[in-house]
């Protein structure tokens, strides 16, 4: 199980430096903090340990900022470290909290959760019969981790169902955030997450498709689709991959003289080739930097939903020997100066995914239904038996907006081709 930690920068520790302008009322409100855990610690009715007081007070501080903020205690850090290097234990979603209950951003791809079935958006409000609604996201994440090849029962909360619950089994997660396959004369290119692994992977495939087809190949389809994000530098080096120049993305912060800007090199790894990215809801953050800038660098269509719109970002603080903090501290932007926080990416083109199926047989009519209808007199004597014509065409399930992006590349190709003639 993973946090949604999108957009994400990983600082070395820091010193904290009190900046108090009213001093007076600053040490009043802190007094107050130190009456109410000592009133705890002698009259509550059963006896906590001042860690645990000390820890819920910290959460309760952070998460009261926003959903992405919050509180690691040693192991949940050591659990994050090994997350963003590509490895950890659990079911395999990523997830955030909305109104009190956890929120599916996305499953990763081939894991037990992707393989239960959960989607994007999916909520989640009970863990093996238990409420999720009153626990801080970090709560709810601990609770679902665990043993692996433990079960799990959570009830799902969807849109356009009763709510249903499914059994996962934990196990141990490890993400390859690259995949690439050759569609054709397409190179085919998922990115699941945004780990340290993932800009190198990129290069690998694009070496491949070179290598396989050379000047054969046509155009790049990147897939975003339920990428919740991941590390920034990975993002920027991704959107770099594809970008001889300009801005990629800059981050704003409280104070001005912290914004950063960051800038794409020469060289491109398509060579300029047509470049297509599928997005949907479930596609946050890291994802969303990408779609962004390929975008308004009008290098890339950006095809499929409107991304999730976390506009955020988050810099883990280590507190050295009690863990780290994970604190909101900018907001980015695209290179037009657009931010997404809470409105996500748009689509070029806005394609739904489709689902194919076959036609129930016993729906369809017939001239044999039709009331008097002459009879074959060649086939009388042996009748046609009821859904053989059927069972001899199945129909193949395709994924839609893929079909699409792989048409629109073909189709620039073509154009292209007939230009240069």
């Amino acid at each position: 199980m993973a946090i949604a930690v999108v957009g994400l920068i990983l600082s070395p520790p820091a010193k904290v430096a009190w900046a108090v302008e009213n001093g007076t009322e600053t040490y009043r409100l802190l007094n107050l903090l130190g009456d109410v855990f000592e009133r705890v610690r002698a009259d509550y009715v059963e006896s906590p340990t001042d860690q645990e007081l000390i820890e819920s007070a910290i959460t309760g501080m952070l998460v009261s900022l926003d959903p992405h903020s919050s509180y690691l205690n040693a192991k949940n850090f050591r659990e994050m470290q090994v997350q963003t290097r590509g490895e950890f234990g659990g079911l395999g979603i990523e997830v955030t909290m909305e109104n009190g209950l956890v929120k599916v951003v996305s499953p990763i791809d081939d894991t037990p959760a992707f393989r239960a079935g959960l989607e994007p958006g999916d909520l989640i409000t009970h863990l093996n019969g238990e409420p999720v609604l009153g626990l801080a996201l970090s709560e709810a994440v601990e609770k679902m981790r665990g043993p692996v090849g433990r079960d799990l029962k959570i009830t799902i909360r969807r849109n356009g169902r009763d709510p249903f619950e499914v059994s996962i089994t934990r196990a141990v997660i490890k993400i390859t955030s690259v995949r690439s396959r050759l569609e054709g004369e397409i190179g085919y290119l998922r990115i699941t997450s945004f780990n340290e692994r993932t800009d190198t992977g990129v290069k690998k495939a694009m070496d491949a498709f070179h290598k396989e087809l050379g000047d054969k190949l046509r155009g790049i389809v990147l897939d975003l689709r339920n990428n919740p994000g991941g590390l920034l530098d990975q993002a920027i080096s991704v959107s770099d991959a594809f970008l001889d120049k300009g801005e990629i993305v800059s981050t704003r912060a409280r104070r001005n003289e912290d914004t950063q800007r960051y800038n794409a090199r020469p060289g491109d790894l398509a060579n300029g080739l047509p470049l297509v990215v599928l997005t949907n809801g479930g596609s946050a953050s890291a994802s969303e930097i990408v779609a962004g800038a390929l975008q308004d660098h009008r290098r890339a269509i950006i095809l499929g939903t409107k991304s999730f719109g976390k506009g955020s970002v988050q810099t883990i603080i280590p507190l050295p020997g009690h863990g780290a903090m994970r604190l909101t501290t900018a907001r980015y932007y695209t290179p037009s100066g657009r931010s997404i926080q809470s409105v996500g990416i748009e689509p070029d083109i806005q394609v739904e995914q489709a689902r194919i199926e076959a036609i129930e047989p016993a729906s369809r009519r017939r001239e044999s239904d039709l009331r008097g209808a002459l009879e074959n007199e060649v086939d009388k004597a042996t009748p046609e038996k009821p859904g053989t014509a059927e069972a001899e065409a199945p129909v193949k399930p395709e994924d839609y907006q893929l079909a699409r992006a792989l048409d629109l590349i073909n189709g620039v190709a073509m154009f292209s081709a007939r230009l240069e003639d």
